[in-house]
């Protein structure tokens, strides 16, 4: 039964929060509230309790479990097959997370969450890595029982969730309880098509200037100086220290990093093969309190590149509502096979969106400590200031 507006929702530590105002839709993406009830009726449950600041404005953080297993590939378990009758075939060895584990570049591993869910039949989940573990360019997915595709939770799943974890460039140091991915929840089967999106964007200006809207809100990449260092982006050294996943602020730039200045205007900037940028969209992006947002690939057949691993954008990203000034997509770009030249105002990915079912009682940004908000080129939150 849908409760009214002003219903109030338990939290875990015995306070409570008000659901936020707004047009209530039968179908959308569950806002921090929705997750809530999803807890409280043990749709989403764990082996430890939730905790309170693992809830967003519209999705929900996961942590690793115990153990993780170090395996020979990559998979997916089939219509048939558990995740971990498969594990037990392609595993290499066992690792305990308890006191911290490293997970190595170029390597697989299979990581039992502590999450786990019970869905109804009228509820989905999609994940995708946390921002800070794109911009570190670390691989991950959701996997679960009896899949046939990644980071995609059928209506009515009822079991475990497991992340695939590949460090690409930086080695990283996990445990138990860190968060390197994130669930989406999600009612129904809705639909927004251009119209809409472009009434959306008449109402909340949800790019500065005029909106290119076909299939999405096309963004572009930002290849002139940013004011405050002179530098379009930074492209990740070779051979580094570890990361601790779980450290804010601890590492310098330069120890990881080599800043890239401002490519000349006739040839761009040449991707090398297999390395990874940081970049920045030209834009500023303000996702409005009622709907969210997710990067998607401009053109699936450009396959030179690949852009922004991870792609949720939370409502109150940027707004103005929430205490943004517009806030600038970091793109997370690694090139394929040849080297290849982009140009400052190409089309890098397009803005899809999605309606909530309901305003979130906070946006992002909204004293939730939120690391990326009023962003321009920004590194993620592991390393000082530059």
């Amino acid at each position: 039964m849908t409760r009214a507006a002003d219903d109030l929702f338990p939290n875990h530590d015995g306070a409570e929060i008000r659901r936020g105002a707004g047009q209530l839709h039968a179908t959308g993406i569950l806002p921090s509230h929705g997750i809530q009830t999803l807890i409280r009726e043990q749709e989403i449950w764990a082996t430890r309790e939730i905790e309170r600041n693992q809830i967003q404005p519209a999705s929900l953080d996961l942590r690793l479990g115990r153990e993780a297993y170090r395996l020979r590939a990559s998979f997916l378990p089939g219509p048939t097959r558990g995740v971990m009758e498969r594990v037990e075939e392609l595993m290499l060895h066992k690792i305990d997370l308890t006191d911290g584990a490293v997970l190595e570049t170029g390597c697989v591993y299979l990581v039992p969450l502590v999450e786990a869910l019970a869905l109804s039949e009228r509820t989905s989940a999609a994940a995708n890595p946390k921002s800070s573990t794109g911009r570190l360019d670390v691989f991950t997915r959701v996997i679960t029982d009896f899949s046939t595709e990644f980071d995609q939770v059928a209506p009515g799943y009822k079991g475990h969730l497991y992340l695939e974890i590949s460090p690409r460039t930086f080695p990283i140091l996990v445990r138990p309880g860190s968060r390197l991915a994130q669930m989406r929840f999600r009612r129904g089967t809705p639909t927004f098509s251009d119209q809409e999106l472009k009434r959306l964007h008449e109402e909340c200006r949800i790019v500065d200037g005029d909106a290119d809207i076909d299939g999405g809100i096309a963004l572009t990449v930002n290849l002139l100086p940013e004011k405050e260092t002179g530098l379009i982006g930074f492209r990740a050294k070779h051979h580094t220290g570890v990361i601790d996943v779980d450290r804010i602020g601890g590492y310098d730039v330069l120890d990881f990093w080599d800043p890239l200045p401002p490519a000349r205007a006739h040839t761009g900037l040449i991707l090398d093969p297999d390395e990874f940028y940081i970049l920045a969209s030209r834009e500023a992006i303000h996702i409005p309190a009622t709907h969210a947002a997710e990067m998607m690939p401009f053109n699936r057949l450009v396959g030179e590149f690949r852009v922004h691993y991870a792609g949720f954008f939370d409502p109150g990203f940027g707004a103005r509502e929430a205490g943004g000034q517009g806030s600038r997509a970091v793109l997370e770009v690694r090139s394929h096979d040849v080297p290849f030249i982009l140009e400052h105002g190409q089309i890098i990915g397009r803005l899809v969106f999605e309606r909530l079912t309901d305003r979130p009682a906070a946006l992002y940004g909204e004293g939730l400590g939120s690391n990326y908000q009023r962003q321009g080129l920004k590194l993620s939150k592991h390393f000082k200031p530059f």
